[in-house]
């Protein structure tokens, strides 16, 4: 899920682990499915369980799907007012979280290449 808090975009910094995708990378709260779950349950279930922020369906601004070489994915982004920052309650997978410029993760040496795409794809929407 693409979180923009007020002006920023909250990262999450993955786990030093190399048996995950992109170990020590910079991610977006998401997950896998669980059960006969729909995509954007996942995303907001897994927003919920990553950082404590409780999304609705009403909060989601932005979708789209791509193509991945493992099938496709589905994205989401929200834009969230400043205050909600507040609510961040960090869970246990990662190495933590902070809130940047959403044009300084498109160019971090640590982002996850897609992820950037992806985040490119929700802000031309915007424009």
């Amino acid at each position: 899920m693409i979180l923009l808090i007020g002006p920023h975009l909250l990262v999450i910094r993955r786990d030093n682990d190399p048996a995950i995708p992109w170990p020590g990378r910079l991610d977006f709260p998401g997950g896998g499915r669980e059960g006969a779950e729909t995509p954007l349950d996942c995303a907001l279930r897994e927003t919920e369980e990553e950082i404590g922020l409780h999304l609705v369906r009403d909060d989601v601004a932005w979708r789209m799907w791509a193509e991945r070489p493992h099938g496709p994915v589905w994205y989401f982004a929200a834009r969230l007012e400043e205050h909600r920052a507040d609510d961040i309650v960090f869970g246990d997978e990662g190495q933590g979280w902070f809130l940047m410029p959403p044009h300084a993760y498109r160019d971090h040496p640590s982002a996850i290449p897609h992820f950037a795409d992806r985040l490119q794809d929700f802000l031309d929407s915007a424009a």
